[in-house]
């Protein structure tokens, strides 16, 4: 990959980890790595456009069918891709499905882009996430073969303790937090051949562990307001993404479309860009 690039545009697709839960700003929307990569790319591309088209608790299908096509049509420079992982969180999963769906993502996508960046997600310890362990890490080898068939690269966030520390997620113990995500953008940023800025695989400082009636507290309430929603979903067949379409795509036309920073020389954060003209 070429070194200190320069990249005009970018696409995200994906679930809630590239919509940038939980990544919460104060008007109550959410930010997330993608849209901070964005603006960082800005800083270096007068004139960079962006759309971010992922939405929450999607499974592969449904970004293959609902994001991949939109994605294509735009002709970014760089895609990212992140997907599967919903899936294989599922009681029942047919990961013979799921490698069929991200092929064809892949397929698509790598001629529509000239750099398609797909990921192996951060992962933690914990009873929920040990469970399927097992399926995440099949996900992780597909990917991983897709990206050497195909010419992608491959931002590798599980294989980072730094991105397995409590701290770095979410009190939904789903998503990662303010920090996760910077860590993340910065992850993307290197891999994409620009400078570094930080060492994202660096661990936080050392800190006491809360004492044992504080954990038990967490625990409580993370399966009160967290957990047994999530399941309710999962054994119903909903999902928090229902009724939901991404930032940058117009439900009325079926199509994506760009944002850019109102003034070239200071891009700011992304929730201040306007559309650009629609594909």
């Amino acid at each position: 990959m070429e070194l200190n690039a320069s990249y005009t545009s970018l696409v995200a697709v994906g679930d809630s980890f590239t919509e940038g839960m939980s990544d919460r700003l104060p008007d109550g929307s959410y930010r997330g790595w993608a849209d901070l990569l964005a603006s960082r790319l800005a800083v270096r591309s007068p004139g960079f456009r962006y759309a971010n088209l992922a939405v929450r608790g999607k499974l592969i299908r449904q970004i293959v069918d609902e994001q991949v096509t939109a994605a294509a049509a735009l002709q970014a420079d760089v895609v990212t891709l992140v997907g599967g992982l919903n899936d294989t969180l599922r009681p029942k999963c047919d990961m013979g499905m799921v490698r069929g769906r991200l092929e064809e993502a892949v397929e698509r996508l790598a001629p529509s882009c000239k750099q398609l960046v797909l990921m192996r997600s951060p992962g933690r310890s914990g009873p929920v996430f040990d469970r399927f362990r097992p399926r995440v890490e099949a996900l992780f080898a597909l990917i991983d073969d897709l990206a050497g068939r195909h010419g992608a690269a491959v931002v590798d966030l599980y294989s980072a303790p730094s991105l397995g520390d409590p701290r770095m997620w979410d009190v939904d113990r789903l998503h990662l937090s303010a920090d996760g995500h910077l860590r993340v953008a910065e992850a993307v940023w290197q891999r994409l051949g620009l400078p570094a800025e930080s060492d994202w695989r660096t661990p936080m400082d050392a800190t006491l562990p809360p004492g044992w009636a504080a954990r038990r507290i967490a625990d409580v309430r993370f399966t009160r307001q967290h957990l047994a929603p999530w399941i309710g979903r999962r054994l119903t067949g909903r999902s928090s993404g229902d009724g939901r379409s991404g930032a940058q795509f117009d439900t009325a036309t079926g199509q994506a479309f760009w944002i850019t920073p109102a003034d070239a020389a200071a891009p700011g954060p992304v929730a201040e860009w306007h559309r650009a003209d629609a594909v």
